[in-house]
């Protein structure tokens, strides 16, 4: 079988919004452990993945509607919808926790199949219906909670977005299941690439040479490890973070792997070319924005649990904060382009810059100035790369 292999600058070049994503996250990582000494501790590491997990739970719903062509302002004030459900249900009427998870999911799937059926069926644009939804939802929180938060949660609710899996295989000063989870995960990693390697060689495509893809799994292998070590010697593997590495696995197949995922791709690449293919264009628009009205609400029960309670101004900027992070990571203005992956790595980004400057000690208003500057930037990168290519 003959190896049509890729050195190390072409690969660089031919896929340059994605690898411009990481070289960029790994520059951000680089300079605020150089500033701080405190940047990257194993409890600074576990305190950026419970404070961001929620932002990159909407991240992936989000990346899914901008590939379609659209956009959704509404998910922040449905955070809040949906964590004021659960706290009514749980704080105040003292149902168990799975009731109040499940309340919150149906809110979540009702706002979805509302907003979908106005931009679906009717034709009005995801921007209107959506900045609608986004002062509704806005409403209905506080008259939910009646203009007052409810807290707290406590218990198994709380555990959510609080809580870790340690201890189960034991360790002296360090979790040993952690690790394990881990080592699997790099293991199943390096196997799925192994996997696409030989598929992309068997059809005569190019790949990268193997002392490129051997150093490539290594380079993954150490970095992840090291964020296991990381993890293992604070409090262990948060909850949060294995919800949140279930839900990139589903949603990373789905995009990928499924006729839905196609046709998303499809209709935001060329919408009238999908619709003479064949593309069932309404029903697909449909489920993306009842999906992300179901990543709404789960992102409602982490940030809620994560707050110990409901409040009426929670979510606010959570819709921008997702739009940003899917832009950073790689998704095209005008749809059609972009992965789960990349909106974590953008999300991610985000939530380094964040924490960094607050580590620093600088101010909310220079923290918003930061993250609009590097949105900018990374749209313009866009539509350079775009330029360039000619289209």
């Amino acid at each position: 079988m003959s190896e049509n292999t890729l050195s190390l600058r072409e690969i660089l070049t031919n896929n340059i919004r994605q690898s411009g994503i990481f070289v960029a996250f790994i520059a951000i990582v680089a300079f605020f452990s150089f500033l701080h000494p405190n940047f990257l501790t194993p409890g600074n590491i576990t305190n950026i993945i419970l404070q961001y997990s929620y932002i990159l739970i909407l991240a992936i719903g989000m990346v899914i509607v901008i590939i379609g062509g659209h956009i959704d302002l509404s998910v922040g004030s449905l955070v809040a919808l949906t964590g004021a459900v659960s706290a009514v249900m749980v704080v105040k009427n003292g149902y168990p926790w799975w009731v109040g998870v499940l309340a919150a999911i149906a809110v979540g799937l009702l706002a979805g199949v509302w907003q979908g059926f106005w931009v679906a069926y009717v034709g009005i644009p995801a921007f209107i219906v959506t900045l609608a939804g986004m002062l509704v939802f806005r409403g209905l929180t506080f008259r939910v909670l009646e203009n007052i938060s409810l807290s707290p949660f406590g218990g198994t609710y709380y555990q959510i977005a609080n809580g870790f899996q340690n201890g189960l295989l034991g360790g002296y000063g360090y979790d040993v299941f952690t690790l394990v989870i881990f080592a699997i995960a790099v293991a199943g990693y390096a196997v799925n690439a192994w996997r696409n390697r030989r598929a992309a060689l068997r059809y005569h495509q190019d790949v990268e040479a193997m002392p490129l893809f051997i150093l490539k799994i290594l380079a993954v292998a150490g970095v992840v490890m090291w964020f296991a070590w990381q993890l293992a010697t604070s409090r262990g593997l948060p909850n949060v973070l294995v919800l949140l590495a279930i839900l990139v696995l589903i949603y990373g197949l789905v995009t990928q792997r499924t006729v839905f995922g196609r046709n998303v791709y499809a209709i935001g690449g060329n919408l009238h070319a999908a619709q003479l293919s064949g593309v069932k264009v309404k029903k697909v628009n449909f489920l993306i924005f009842v999906n992300m009205g179901f990543l709404a609400a789960i992102a409602g029960i982490v940030f809620s649990s994560r707050m110990n309670g409901a409040q009426p101004g929670a979510g606010n900027m959570f819709e921008l904060d997702a739009i940003a992070a899917c832009f950073i990571g790689g998704a095209a203005v005008t749809g059609g382009v972009g992965r789960v992956q990349g909106a974590m790595i953008g999300g991610l980004i985000m939530a380094v810059m964040s924490n960094g400057m607050q580590l620093m000690g600088y101010d909310q208003s220079v923290q918003q100035i930061v993250k609009g500057l590097v949105l900018l930037v990374a749209v313009a990168f866009d539509v350079y790369n775009k330029r360039r290519a000619g289209t």
